[in-house]
């Protein structure tokens, strides 16, 4: 899989790539996959998934990382940049009948080298709770599929908590289980607790404790992601129906939305201060978001298909003293408009705070995210002050061309900031609708979405065109269900034609558009999984293999292997 292949150098699969910072390498012998190396047949199977626990061993080894490949379940121990464990020996190994593993987490604050909480969520809409190293399956969540029959999209163990886990489902809902509670043998009942614009949350009404404990329905369509902020107080999900939606998680309240450009969003990350959200979809953009501005910040274009997951890449990330910071926090009177939303901020307004205290001179922010498509293709990118903050780089601007200005008695010239730069753009702007902004998202044409408007015709005959169908039509396979999404989709179109050119959806004229830092081809299948670690950073196609990248300088620890005898698994 890592070796160049031949052809034309735009499809060789990259074993190597170079960034500001150095060259990221290829390990082949630090790969992960199938104990027989065979690549696996992925023609109509759930997306190959990753995840990570440490489990603190002393021994230095306490890394484990757990995929699924079609019907099996692998945990292995991790060794990053060092040679792989032997594949033939996992931890653990299991092999499913009748329903496939879709997605799995480990509980982080209760994993230890003798005892591994592990939820699996499965295609029929079961989640199982497994203990990988003891080899045992505890328990059985939805078992008779009287909660939810749809596929499970997406679990997480709820950050802090060594009980509750959350699940979302093909059907557009999330559900909140723990692990204590027992799942009753008839449907449950439920009771409104709270209701607002396309969400709804009910709290389970039973006489005992049973699961789950909660059920969110979301927008329309599946609930394709979500993912806590870093201190878990916020919860971002994205779903089908092209919105980006933020609640607060103890007060089930929503806090902002952002609709994607065009078609599902299918991924979602937040950067590691809680101030900006990442999302990817079948737009082919990257689109970041401002938690506390509630608006798009800006656009990244680089793929050339669905972008399947984006992620930050913490090691790389900074946010270092800059006046673009203190000036912007305290200086513009749309802030202080948005100041009743801001008010529970107080984590990202502390953080930025903080950093406005600092005295370096030389200061700067820079967000490194990465991001990998059904094209193949690996994107990094990076965010700049000048793309977050253009505000107080303009305003400077601003004033210096009105003191020139009054010194040369000229009062013609105009010192309010441009839209593109406007810290929150009116939804009800004089400006005309783009006839061609409409056509886009109400036609749902399968054309290559990422192209700002003034490049779409320069660059029309350069695009291969998508062979996906629109999200609608592929997210149920009962008839009835296809039916009732076509009827919602026609009005769900309009609606999408009216928010281009708010904050929520501005057009692509409107804000910054990024060029991706490095964009490579890295594999023959879609990848599926992009994660961010200290010495690399691991992606997964769906052929089943699993790569890891050493950072640069980070080649030279592979002459520190440590010969480790892991257990023998077992098939259940």
């Amino acid at each position: 899989m890592a070796a160049e292949g031949g052809g034309k150098e735009a499809n060789e699969i990259k074993a190597q790539f170079s960034t500001r910072e150095g060259v990221y390498k290829l390990l082949p012998n630090s790969e992960y996959s199938r104990p027989n190396r065979v690549s696996f047949n992925s023609q109509g199977s759930n997306p190959v998934k990753v995840s990570f626990v440490n489990v603190n061993d002393q021994s230095g080894n306490g890394e484990r990382i757990c995929f699924n490949v079609g019907r099996e379940l692998y945990f292995y121990i991790y060794k990053g940049v060092r040679k792989a464990a032997d594949l033939s020996k996992p931890v653990d190994k299991r092999i499913y009948k009748g329903t496939l593993p879709t997605c799995h987490d480990s509980n982080a604050l209760t994993a230890t080298a003798e005892s591994v909480s592990l939820l699996v969520g499965f295609s029929a809409g079961q989640v199982q709770l497994v203990d990988p190293i003891k080899k045992e399956t505890s328990k059985l969540f939805n078992e008779d599929r009287l909660i939810d029959k749809s596929a499970v999209t997406c679990l997480k163990w709820v950050p802090g908590s060594e009980h509750l886990f959350l699940v979302a489902h093909s059907s557009g809902c999330l559900y909140l289980y723990n692990v204590e509670h027992t799942c009753g043998t008839t449907p449950p009942h439920y009771q409104l607790l709270k209701q607002g614009e396309s969400y709804a949350v009910h709290s389970g009404k039973s006489k005992s404790a049973r699961n789950p404990l909660l059920r969110w329905t979301v927008g329309e369509g599946a609930v394709n992601e979500f993912a806590f902020s870093p201190d878990g107080t916020f919860l971002a999900c994205v779903s089908q129906d092209g919105f980006l939606r933020v609640f607060s998680f103890d007060a089930t309240e929503l806090r902002g939305t952002m609709k994607s450009y065009f078609g599902g969003l299918l991924c979602v990350c937040w950067s590691p201060d809680g101030r900006f959200i990442v999302t990817g979809g079948e737009d082919d953009l990257v689109t970041v978001w401002s938690f506390s501005d509630a608006r798009v910040v800006a656009r990244g274009r680089g793929h050339k298909s669905w972008v399947s997951v984006v992620a930050f890449d913490h090691c790389i990330t900074s946010v270092q003293d800059c006046k673009a910071l203190a000036e912007f926090s305290g200086s513009d009177e749309d802030f202080h408009d948005n100041a009743q939303f801001n008010g529970n901020h107080e984590r990202a307004n502390s953080t930025q705070s903080g950093l406005s205290k600092q005295n370096s001179t030389n200061g700067s922010v820079t967000y490194r995210f990465g991001s990998v498509g059904q094209d193949t293709q690996l994107c990094l990118w990076d965010l700049t002050e000048d793309v977050l903050f253009p505000l107080s780089r303009t305003r400077t601007q601003t004033n210096a061309m009105s003191a020139e200005t009054g010194a040369n008695g000229n009062n013609s010239a105009n010192s309010s900031l441009p839209r593109s730069n406007s810290f929150s753009s009116s939804p009800n702007s004089n400006k005309p609708a783009s006839i061609v902004d409409g056509a886009l998202i109400a036609t749902g044409v399968g054309k290559f979405a990422t192209l700002a408007l003034h490049e779409a015709r320069k660059e029309r005959n350069q695009e291969k065109e998508h062979k996906r169908n629109h999200s609608i039509s592929y997210i149920s396979n009962k008839s009835s269900d296809k039916l009732n999404q076509i009827i919602g989709a026609r009005a769900a179109k309009t609606d999408a034609a009216k928010m281009l050119g708010t904050t929520s959806c501005p057009r692509m004229e409107e804000i910054p558009l990024l060029e991706p830092l490095v964009c490579k081809k890295i594999a023959h299948e879609r990848l599926t999984v992009l994660i961010f670690l200290e010495d690399c950073l691991v992606t997964a196609c769906q052929e089943g293999f699993v790569c890891t990248w050493a950072r640069p300088g980070k080649v030279g620890l592979l002459s520190s292997q440590n010969q480790d005898n892991s257990p023998s698994g077992t098939v259940v």
